[in-house]
């Protein structure tokens, strides 16, 4: 089975299956898989990921797909599989292993098109508070714009950054909004990470 995720955006689910496999080489016959590159095997596939699902040879199964809040998704065939808490590989793997019934040597490729699951949380003296993927915020800086920017009283030389570390244990990075913005220590505007929480006293 010829496996891998790929950086790139996936096919629309229209498109032959075979149109994702970006190893192919020009003038290589179609009867063939291309050969795919390695897996990324640390991303871990969470509730409302979206998925490109591509089935070699099979358009009528691939297809792009929402991990439902249950951590399923459905496939033609497949039927219901478990994809929170699978990374990408393993998820083709059992795909695969469930496709066997029906298709001699299937072939799948699942590449995660969208992260909708890696979330930070912004709390306190901002407009819109709350929980959002990471993907619409790169930074700090990105993060308050995203949750409308500052309330009138914000203390905006006293925001923190929560950080939990993988032994449990949480840091605070100081964040002096005035500061980064006059690009006095620009490096305090740092690049947020899953669960990181920010808070505007």
């Amino acid at each position: 089975m010829s496996i891998g995720l790929r950086a790139q955006a996936a096919p629309e689910s229209s498109a032959p299956a075979s149109a994702s496999h970006d190893g192919a080489q020009a003038g290589q016959s179609s009867d063939a898989p291309a050969t795919a590159r390695p897996h990324d095997d640390s991303f871990i596939i969470g509730n409302d990921d979206v998925l490109a699902i591509s089935v070699w040879k099979e358009p009528d199964i691939s297809r792009s797909i929402p991990v439902r809040s249950d951590g399923k998704i459905s496939l033609p065939l497949v039927g219901e599989v478990q994809a929170t808490g699978r990374t990408p590989l393993k998820l083709e793997q059992d795909i695969a292993a469930k496709l066997k019934s029906y298709i001699a040597e299937p072939d799948v490729t699942v590449i995660v098109q969208q992260i909708n699951s890696q979330k930070f949380n912004i709390l306190g003296q901002v407009n819109r508070p709350g929980s959002y993927p990471i993907a619409t915020a790169a930074t700090v800086l990105d993060a308050i714009a995203v949750a409308g920017g500052f309330r009138d009283f914000a203390k905006q030389k006293a925001i923190y950054v929560l950080r939990q570390s993988s032994d449990g244990t949480q840091t605070r990075l100081r964040f002096n909004y005035k500061e980064v913005v006059k690009g006095q220590n620009p490096a305090q505007n740092i690049k947020l990470q899953p669960r990181d929480t920010i808070v505007v006293p």
